[in-house]
């Protein structure tokens, strides 16, 4: 028998926590990984499993993932973020070797996700709050088009056999 590839996993960076779990995931633990003495803000967008779609009752979504590659592309996104997003206008002209985000929290559900839980979790702590709003959106747009999770949405009324796998754009 060949090993599930779709399987928990963690991975912890000098940026952040990356994580896939087939467990509910929890928001508070990923802003409290984020907080800092430092941070003037934690931005947090949390993604949940709604009950439509294009007019369909979805009843779940499952996600499976290629986890042990996704574990590492959901670490380089981590990693981008934090070298990518730049210092607002509050930054002091003595601060520009310091980072605009301090720590990054990214957590994906894989399994069967009911209607209203989390399917990705994402805390961002930065001195700003522009930063930490920027780093959210750019973090899950970036997984959305990189890692190598996969959803399928079960629809009210049809056979499981006729649930839909979805790109993540």
């Amino acid at each position: 028998m060949a090993p599930k590839a779709s399987v928990d996993a963690r991975l912890d960076t000098q940026r952040g926590r990356c994580i896939i779990s087939s467990q509910p995931l929890d928001v508070q633990e990923a802003i409290s990984y984020v907080g800092d003495g430092s941070a003037g803000a934690i931005a947090v967008f949390v993604g949940t499993t709604r009950n439509s779609f294009k007019g369909k009752v979805v009843t779940r979504l499952e996600y499976q993932a290629y986890s042990k590659l996704a574990i590492k592309t959901m670490a380089s996104i981590v990693e981008d973020a934090c070298t990518s997003i730049t210092r607002s206008e509050h930054q002091a002209e003595s601060q520009t070797a310091a980072t605009s985000l301090i720590r990054c929290a990214l957590s994906h559900r894989i399994g069967t996700v009911p209607v209203g839980e989390p399917s990705i979790v994402i805390a961002v702590s930065s001195p700003h709050r522009k930063e930490a709003f920027v780093a959210c959106e750019q973090i899950l747009e970036d997984v959305k088009k990189k890692a190598q999770i996969w959803k399928r949405e079960y629809y009210e009324g049809m056979a499981d056999e006729q649930a839909e796998w979805k790109a993540n754009a």
